[in-house]
């Protein structure tokens, strides 16, 4: 639920649009909330600027108050969403409802941005990745070979959120490879090698070319950072000459 107030989030999405006309390889994916949406997106599409959402209703339409369904998300020029969350997985959001909202938002014709992370990490390095294991296969359930090609996974992990420093890059890449591995082991080898994986967790202008160049992750999930405009084109400017393929939301 940040920023506050409209004129602020227009603020923040005015300079950062700006500067990204100014990257050559990096892609902007910004998440305003949701009642923000429709005051912020601009009939002038860019190649590497764009607005997704923080979340989607897994239901199509009907009597469910409260709700914003991708048909809506998508009608006011939504492209990418949110699925998944630490945050909303801690509110209730089962792998079952997330496999749901994945396939909502494909329907809907978006791009479905889904987190995935344990909640601890433990030493011997078994539990962990076995819950990521199974958090994975459950999310992804019964979902069709056809729908995967435009999904981009985020790693979340939980224990890593909001800390005083991000996971240790060798670790990322170390758990990346776990990720793309059981990706492939879901949808085939060719789909785990080609699906472009973030990550999130204390992400900030400092460590983030270190997480891309020695992590091997294709982008970033950004929180708090987001919110600081100046230290978020930092950000960007890090890690917009390490990839022709980098994308951060």
């Amino acid at each position: 639920m940040n920023p506050d107030t409209l004129d602020e989030a227009k603020r923040i999405i005015l300079k950062i649009k700006n500067f990204s006309s100014k990257l050559s390889n990096a892609r902007v994916v910004l998440c305003p909330p949701l009642v923000f949406i429709s005051k912020l997106i601009s009939n002038k599409h860019s190649s590497n600027f764009n607005i997704g959402a923080q979340t989607v209703s897994p239901e199509e339409s009907g009597p469910y108050t409260g709700e914003v369904s991708s048909l809506m998300l998508k009608d006011i020029g939504v492209s990418h969403v949110i699925v998944g969350h630490s945050e909303e997985r801690k509110r209730g959001d089962t792998d079952l409802i997330v496999s749901r909202k994945i396939k909502a938002i494909i329907d809907g014709g978006m791009i479905p941005v889904v987190c995935v992370g344990e909640l601890k990490r433990d030493i011997e390095g078994v539990s962990h990745f076995e819950e990521l294991k199974n958090q994975i296969k459950n999310s992804f359930a019964d979902l069709p070979q056809g729908f995967v090609k435009n999904i981009i996974l985020a790693y979340e992990p939980v224990w890593a959120i909001g800390g005083s420093e991000a996971m240790s890059p060798e670790q990322i890449y170390e758990t990346s490879l776990f990720v793309r591995k059981i990706f492939a082991d879901l949808f085939g080898t060719e789909s785990g090698i080609s699906v472009p994986i973030l990550y999130g967790g204390s992400v900030n202008y400092i460590n983030a070319a270190d997480i891309m160049r020695i992590g091997k992750v294709q982008g970033l999930l950004v929180g708090r950072e987001s919110l600081n405009t100046s230290s978020f084109i930092e950000l960007l400017k890090a890690v917009d000459g390490l990839s022709s393929n980098i994308q951060s939301s």
